[in-house]
């Protein structure tokens, strides 16, 4: 395909994604299912050449910038609290799934040997949680379901493109025993986190020194590459090394960027969130009727493989029910057994904290020891009210949908497998199956099932609280403002009376709200405002901080006031000339 053909499809393909996501709002639909269908119906124009991408473009090229994207905009908090749930999923199912799928293909296809089997059974074990979340945001899903759903989506592929890995290895007497495939799985998993996290710190640093938005944007653009391809090279996940690299990003952005870049990262990651989750699924469309067409009739034909593959996705479909069963009692039992644990560790505080604090170092690790039982406190409250129960597991159950990973990683299967055409089109009839069966219905299921956790009236609510608690914080700093602005002269008192109005404005407003629903030596006053509001902001900004650490508001909360607070903070960024 030449180049200008090649830019043209690009032009008509985003002219397509836009339609179909405007379209698709109206429709109640979610924009990767009609996506999938248009796909399939533009394959088949008169004149439209057949669409095949390599598969290293996709898991290169588009996966890191899609799961960062993604990693960056999910709380660590409700990620560390729901780390059970997420690894049960995204770890444990998936390789149950991977081994009973490729034992059900081992079964049925005679000259496919069990390594080769187990490699697809780990091409369609993730789902991806795209079309759930989009749903589940859009018919105000519980926050922690959406949060276990991203962070499922985000940590599976890892874990089955390293068994993927493994697998083929394995296959090739790369590998002579499972032990050599555990300790493979080990490394993957240890290497990537370690280059996610020196990613993730250098990058972080860099960008905190940076104050041109132009040269902080293109480094965070190139932040999934730079944990990606290391990772790869030294054989580790750099899917994995990605997620941990956008995660630790996201958590730190609060504090080492400024209001400006979190701004521009989130419009620039969501259009490129946007444009590469429904161009994939998209080219999931364009390429069944090349799939189709290279199958070998004569050693499977297109029907049985299609056959083969509704068996499996109503396997993965029935594992994932049977999984959730149990899952949803042991996450329940679980915080009964965190109470007990944090009931017992105040009671040994309590004891401590009588024979007092004998030095200023004893004092700091009683300070710590207090943080760590109101966080844990903060988490089993969250947890408590947020509690998954069966109507949330069956949710979860039904958002099994496969997508992305299955599409890119059906295609690296060795030239040299048995039925590789074949399989490839079993990978993805599970892939558009699950998408149409599942994510077709996924509305009709959380509406039956009377599903909601999405308060409004609370939510408003919990961010005038908060407004007030970061808002206290804030006006402290007002008792002395020459201090503040770093100067001998006397501060006009309008414009202290100002900036005190403005702070309580924001309260007002949100409590408003809430009744709704049920440079010089000689500055000039609106420069002692501003510097002074600047102030003020920064203090409310360390209190928000603290309360996120603290862990007693949702995430969505907390979110909601940095924004506010990141709005601000780039009004009042100082014109050309001001210091």
């Amino acid at each position: 395909m030449k180049v200008v053909e090649l830019a043209l499809f690009a032009v008509i393909g985003v002219a397509v994604i836009v339609t179909v996501a405007a379209f698709s709002k109206r429709l109640g639909i979610a924009a990767p299912l009609i996506l999938v269908v248009v796909g399939l119906g533009l394959s088949y124009l008169p004149g439209l050449p057949t669409f095949t991408v390599p598969h290293e473009v996709i898991l290169m090229g588009v996966l890191p910038p899609l799961l960062y994207a993604a990693a960056v905009n999910v709380p660590v908090v409700d990620f560390r609290r729901n780390f059970g749930a997420i690894s049960s999923l995204s770890v444990f199912l998936v390789l149950f799934s991977a081994f009973a799928t490729g034992l059900l293909l081992y079964i049925l296809l005679p000259d496919l040997d069990l390594a080769a089997a187990v490699a697809l059974g780990a091409v369609v074990s993730p789902p991806d949680a795209v079309a759930a979340t989009s749903i589940g945001k859009k018919l105000g899903l519980p926050p922690r379901l959406v949060t276990v759903l991203e962070g499922e989506g985000l940590v599976n592929d890892a874990t089955a493109l390293v068994l993927l890995r493994s697998a083929i290895a394995f296959s090739a007497g790369g590998m002579s025993s499972i032990w050599d495939g555990v300790a493979d799985f080990g490394f993957a998993v240890v290497g990537a986190v370690t280059v996610g996290l020196v990613v993730g710190v250098a990058t972080v640093y860099i960008r905190s020194k940076l104050h041109d938005p132009v040269l902080d944007t293109a480094i965070s653009f190139v932040v999934p590459f730079l944990a990606f391809i290391p990772a790869e090279e030294m054989h580790a996940s750099g899917v994995l090394a990605v997620v941990v690299a956008g995660l630790y990003t996201g958590h730190r952005s609060g504090a080492a960027f400024s209001a400006q870049a979190r701004i521009n990262d989130s419009v620039n990651w969501h259009t490129v969130q946007f444009l590469l989750e429904n161009g994939v699924f998209l080219l999931m469309g364009l390429e069944i009727r090349y799939l189709v067409e290279n199958v070998d009739q004569s050693l499977l034909s297109v029907g049985e493989s299609v056959g083969i593959g509704l068996a499996v996705a109503l396997l993965l479909i029935l594992i994932r029910f049977v999984w959730m069963g149990p899952l949803i009692l042991l996450l329940r039992a679980k915080v009964g057994y965190q109470e007990r644990r944090t009931n017992r560790f105040r009671a040994a505080l309590d004891r401590l904290n009588e024979q007092g604090p004998k030095n200023e170092r004893s004092r700091r690790r009683a300070d710590r020891r207090e943080d760590l039982y109101r966080r844990r406190t903060a988490d089993i409250r969250q947890l408590r009210a947020e509690g998954l129960d069966w109507r949330g597991g069956l949710v979860i159950s039904w958002s099994g949908m496969r997508g992305v990973v299955t599409l890119a990683a059906a295609q690296s299967l060795p030239d040299a497998t048995p039925y590789r055409e074949q399989l490839v089109l079993i990978a993805f009839t599970v892939a558009v199956v699950t998408l149409l069966l599942q994510g077709g219905t996924l509305p009709w299921v959380i509406r039956i099932l009377g599903v909601r956790g999405v308060n409004a009236a609370e939510d408003q609510r919990n961010l005038a609280t908060l407004l007030d608690q970061i808002s206290d914080a804030g006006l402290k700093i007002l008792e002395d403002p020459p201090a503040c602005l770093g100067q001998d002269a006397e501060v006009d008192p309008d414009v202290v009376e100002r900036v005190r109005q403005s702070t309580f404005l924001r309260s007002e407003l949100a409590w408003e709200r809430v009744k709704a629903l049920g440079i010089g030596t000689s500055p000039t006053p609106q420069l002692q405002y501003r510097e002074l509001r600047r102030a003020v902001v920064d203090a409310e900004r360390e209190a928000l901080l603290l309360a996120r650490r603290e862990g007693h508001y949702p995430s969505r909360t907390l979110g909601d006031a940095q924004r506010l607070l990141d709005l601000e903070e780039s009004r009042l960024k100082p014109r050309l000339g001001e210091r």
